[in-house]
């Protein structure tokens, strides 16, 4: 049983905290048994080194490109500050002198971009190395093998001990991201289907979610399994569907007199549900690691384009709802088409092992997928 789980993204990605916390002591504890059993000096560095590399990074990409940066920085900086010890200056004050002088151009060319934290690790071992007063080679070397001891360890126990990786988060989240939008765009056609989800708490939870997939952009580049044109892409067209279905939401409700307009257009309604049904099939397929293969149907408005036309109130007043919600459901349709044919361009998005374990989960069809969903949300 617990074979099968270590190949399972899904199961991974569901317990991803409890893992996460376990890779972490797991880490320690085999870099304490390492400085125990050799007797490295200045061993406390190394357990920091460890805890550095693998802090508030569940996902292989962060921590690979975190440990990269930070191998990078304490290698030139070690290597900087092992030259000012080696070097014979007549002056001791050149030392620390040549030390900021090397700090200041790491930070000047790591300011505003990526390499921040190289520029950060770059300082922390250059000042590491060459001490407080009396610099020892010696001492220099050994902090400098710590941290990169630390930090191969954090790599090492990331990638092989139930590893987690942010393109399946992204993958996760898109599709949880897909059944909530599911279920605003349906919830909003009827009105007692409005009472019966917070719309609030949901649109709020997607875009929470949009902002996190944002942040996994770079961790997702480092395991290149994605383009970060691709991914700029995928956020943005789950952005843009969330704005449109929020608009929906605002202009259904305007007034009565246009939502009875909305609700005699002869088969809208049908259109809506078959555009809500193809979205959640989109999460499902999407979650499961099954080749994206929906079809969305274009919204066929010219039928209605008369009676959006000529809308008015009971009073007279011109109405002009109608046709911009006409125009927003063709817009989600046109939205909800691009973001299927891009993910179906996507060749490493489909999983043989999510496949293989969707049935252990619940995931059957369509339908258990978004009952299943459903269920766990009320759980937590």
């Amino acid at each position: 049983m617990i074979l099968p789980r270590l190949r399972d993204p899904y199961f991974n990605y569901q317990h991803r905290r409890k893992l996460y916390v376990l890779r972490i002591v797991l880490a320690l504890c085999v870099t304490f048994t390492l400085i125990e059993a050799f007797a490295i000096q200045h061993s406390g560095w190394a357990l920091v080194s460890t805890i550095m590399v693998m802090g508030n990074l569940p996902h292989i990409g962060g921590v690979l490109d975190k440990g990269r940066q930070r191998l990078l920085g304490t290698v030139l900086g070690a290597s900087v500050g092992l030259l000012l010890i080696m070097l014979p200056l007549p002056w001791p004050y050149l030392v620390p002198l040549g030390a900021l002088i090397g700090i200041a151009i790491a930070t000047w060319l790591t300011f505003g971009n990526r390499h921040g934290y190289s520029g950060l690790m770059f300082a922390i071992s250059l000042l590491l190395v060459i001490g407080g007063g009396q610099p020892e080679l010696g001492i220099a070397l050994w902090r400098a093998f710590d941290v990169l001891l630390g930090t191969l360890v954090g790599i090492a126990v990331t990638v092989l001990v139930l590893p987690q990786k942010a393109t399946d988060m992204l993958r996760f989240m898109l599709a949880d991201n897909l059944d909530r939008m599911a279920r605003l765009y349906h919830a909003h056609t009827t009105a007692t289907a409005a009472h019966d989800i917070d719309t609030r708490e949901l649109l709020k939870a997607t875009s929470s979610l949009l902002i996190k997939q944002r942040g996994l952009v770079d961790a997702i580049h480092r395991e290149r399994r994605l383009t970060r044109h691709e991914l700029d892409d995928i956020i943005s067209l789950q952005r843009r569907m969330l704005s449109t279905i929020e608009l929906l939401l605002e202009t259904h409700w305007n007034s009565r007199d246009g939502h009875e307009l909305i609700e005699a257009m002869e088969g809208l309604r049908e259109q809506q549900h078959t555009l809500a049904r193809g979205i959640g099939t989109l999460a499902f397929q999407v979650r499961t690691g099954r080749p994206v293969d929906v079809t969305i149907t274009p919204f066929a408005l010219e039928r209605h384009a008369e009676l959006a036309a000529n809308a008015r109130a009971s009073d007279g007043r011109r109405l002009f709802s109608p046709g911009g919600y006409l125009w927003l459901n063709r817009e989600l349709a046109r939205l909800t088409d691009d973001l299927t044919r891009r993910l179906g361009d996507l060749d490493r998005l489909p999983s043989r092992r999510l496949r293989r374990r969707a049935p252990h989960h619940g995931l059957t069809d369509a339908r258990s997928a978004a009952v299943d969903h459903h269920a766990r949300r009320k759980g937590r």
